[in-house]
């Protein structure tokens, strides 16, 4: 039911502080994000190294949903969202074990969510999602729809890229021995 971590969200005060550190100093790729002009914020999705997702929310005006967060810090760590094969299925895992949740949304096939209050999951707000991980990433993290891998040359080496079942590329450099001996290894099965 669990699939895996996806990102962990940062609630900033200074959008584009938050920006410049994370995309300058911590090498981070802009993905997608939009703004929500009910709940008055702003996020958007970055990707680290191959399989690493980060959020950051902004108030976009008075009024923001993450105004209490905010009141006393200037930032901190939001959310935790994990994503699931069915978010049906882990809303009646909740139910079933007496879990508290609030928030349900099914956005069709691009999102689903619900959320479990800190409260009732040891002092953090979790957000299970249904998504397919790809969908949030910027086209430099990931291969194309109908490429499950890639090979490059690298001077003596070899690039492998690979389409990973969690969103994102996994990249391995490999010297011609060990290319050779993955081929082998590949042509004996």
């Amino acid at each position: 039911m669990i699939l895996r971590i996806d990102h962990v969200s940062i609630a900033v005060k200074e959008y584009d502080k938050a920006f410049d550190f994370f995309t300058k100093i911590m090498g981070a790729v802009p993905g997608v994000g939009a703004e929500d002009g009910n709940m008055k914020y702003r996020w958007d999705i970055f990707s680290l190294g191959d399989l690493t997702r980060l959020e950051i929310l902004t108030p976009t005006g008075e009024g923001s949903f993450l105004d209490g967060f905010l009141a006393k810090k200037d930032g901190g760590v939001h959310h935790l969202t994990i994503q699931v094969e069915d978010i049906y299925a882990a809303r009646d895992m909740l139910d079933r074990e007496k879990i508290p949740y609030f928030g349900f949304a099914d956005y069709g096939p691009i999102w689903k969510e619900v959320y479990i209050h800190p409260r009732d999951a040891f002092g953090v707000l979790i957000q299970f999602a249904e998504f397919r991980p790809d969908d949030w990433l910027p086209p430099s993290a990931k291969l194309p729809e109908d490429e499950k891998f890639r090979v490059e040359k690298n001077g003596d080496n070899i690039n492998l890229s690979v389409k990973n079942p969690g969103g994102g590329i996994t990249r391995l450099e490999l010297t011609k021995d060990e290319a050779e001996s993955l081929s082998r290894a590949l042509a004996s099965k």
